[in-house]
This record gives structure tokens, C-alpha cells and sequence, in this order.
């Protein structure tokens, strides 16, 4: 598991609950977020780019570094 700290910005998997019409060639990673604050269970809450805060925290499971 990588440990995430506050200031890094990541790329976050986007859930396929909703079918995208163009199959294999969908989006796997929305972002790019910056991290907010990191819990130490693994938690993260995530800011966009703005600094608006998304609305709940996020698993670092489904979160990897972003490299610009």
C-alpha cells in the first residue's frame, strides 16, 4: 500500500457503475485531486485543483500518484 500525504496530487479510479458507451476506451482515472488529509487507516479527503473538497473521503486503495 503507498502512503499518501497531504500535498500530493493523485488520480482517482472512477467507479463504472454507470455503462459508458465507449466500452474498453472509458476513462479508468478521474482527477487530477489534490490530498487534503490523510488518515492514518488509510482514508483520504481529497480537494480538487480549486480547492473544493469532494464530498466524502475516499480509500487509498482506489487512489494512485499523479506524475505531470
Amino acid at each position: 500500500m503507498c502512503k499518501f500525504n497531504e500535498g500530493d496530487i493523485v488520480l482517482k479510479r472512477m467507479s463504472h457503475a454507470v455503462k459508458d458507451n465507449r466500452g474498453k476506451w472509458a476513462l479508468n482515472y478521474e482527477g487530477p485531486f489534490v490530498v487534503k488529509r490523510a488518515f492514518s487507516g488509510g482514508a483520504l479527503i481529497l480537494t480538487n485543483m480549486d480547492g473544493e473538497e469532494l464530498p466524502s473521503p475516499v480509500n487509498s486503495n482506489v487512489i494512485k500518484r499523479y506524475y505531470a
